[in-house]
């Protein structure tokens, strides 16, 4: 008791010493070289300090709480538990199984928002439908929300379909881009090709497999990344038509592994960070979740799930294997590792 008073008293301390630091804030703006009068800053928080993203996240965690504490709007995750949302900073993506359902939310989620001074940007706010006959619109304040069959989350791509395609164009396209750039310094005399090489790799390279734990890589995906990597490094090395080097002799000499083994290697990396998280973490249960319904007719399409259950029959490993080999970080190093070396020799 003596402990829970002491944290509830330090607490309120805190909230204190906040409040009365934004209480009659005044600022001014420099506007053509000279400070304006300063005026009372009577809503947001503070540019650049550094408490400023915690008190904004705390606003936003307390809103999605407060609009959706009846947990009854979201797809259903576990037996006992529905997911409302997914949340980043300011980045909110909401879930329903109806239109009805995500129009109630969306309700709720912006009067609640604008209860604390805070509003949705309807433009840049979209609606993404999978597998469902309804096309009545989402609105706000009786403004339509655009319906999209993609759209950019943090960096990647979310296709309707749950495929990899559009964004591992737009993946290349960043990384040509990238490329294109640093092009004084692949005509450079000055620097050794082992830094140019280095530079490639962390200038272009992650540019290009950012987000590619999670992509349900084709055939045809592995060949666009892998061509365009190739087609980096033979103009790094200075070859021109006529003149040819085989794709080994290539990555051998730039010290590079097949893009197969090395977007392998990053998902189950960090399916291993997710492994060692608590077991009510939502990324952790996503990697076993099965969605609700059935699959159309034919052919089962290649997904995340059916990649990782080949690479744990390589491993002749289950999930339950896994996820105790997972709290040991070294010898997850040396399973991965060992996953990718035997990938590589098939196909020698």
């Amino acid at each position: 008791m003596e402990t829970s008073s002491t944290l509830r008293r330090s607490s309120e301390d805190i909230f204190n010493i906040i409040r009365s630091s934004y209480d009659g804030l005044h600022c001014k703006i420099v506007h053509g070289g000279q400070l304006t009068k300063s005026f009372e800053v009577k809503t947001g928080v503070r540019q650049g300090c550094l408490l400023s993203p915690f008190l904004f996240v705390l606003v936003i965690d307390w809103i999605m709480k407060m609009s959706t504490s009846e947990g009854k709007h979201g797809i259903q995750w576990t037996s006992r538990m529905q997911l409302d949302d997914l949340d980043f900073a300011d980045d909110l993506a909401l879930l329903s199984q109806t239109q009805q359902q995500m129009q109630e939310k969306t309700n709720s989620v912006a009067a609640a928002l604008a209860a604390v001074g805070l509003n949705i940007h309807k433009g840049k706010s979209k609606v993404l439908r999978y597998n469902t006959a309804c096309t009545d619109p989402i609105t706000i304040d009786r403004e339509d929300l655009e319906d999209v069959k993609t759209f950019t989350y943090l960096g990647s791509i979310i296709d309707e379909h749950g495929g990899s395609d559009a964004d591992v164009k737009a993946r290349i396209g960043k990384a040509r881009a990238a490329y294109l750039q640093l092009r004084n310094v692949w005509n450079s005399k000055q620097l050794s090709t082992n830094t140019k090489i280095r530079i490639f790799n962390t200038n272009v390279k992650r540019v290009l497999l950012y987000g590619a734990e999670t992509w349900r890589t084709t055939k045809a995906i592995i060949q666009k990344i892998q061509v365009f990597i190739n087609s980096c490094l033979r103009k790094i090395l200075q070859f021109r038509w006529p003149d040819t080097i085989s794709n080994n002799v290539l990555w051998e000499r730039t010290n590079q592994i097949r893009v197969e083994e090395e977007i392998r290697k990053k998902r189950w990396k960090w399916i291993g960070h997710t492994l060692r998280k608590a077991p009510n973490c939502v990324t952790r249960q996503a990697l076993t979740w099965n969605p609700q319904g059935q699959r159309k007719k034919g052919r089962p399409k290649n997904t995340l799930r059916r990649e990782m259950e080949i690479d744990m029959k390589e491993m002749n490993k289950n999930w339950v294997e896994l996820e105790k080999e997972a709290q040991d970080r070294v010898g997850w190093k040396i399973l991965v590792g060992g996953l990718c070396s035997i990938r590589s020799n098939r196909r020698k």
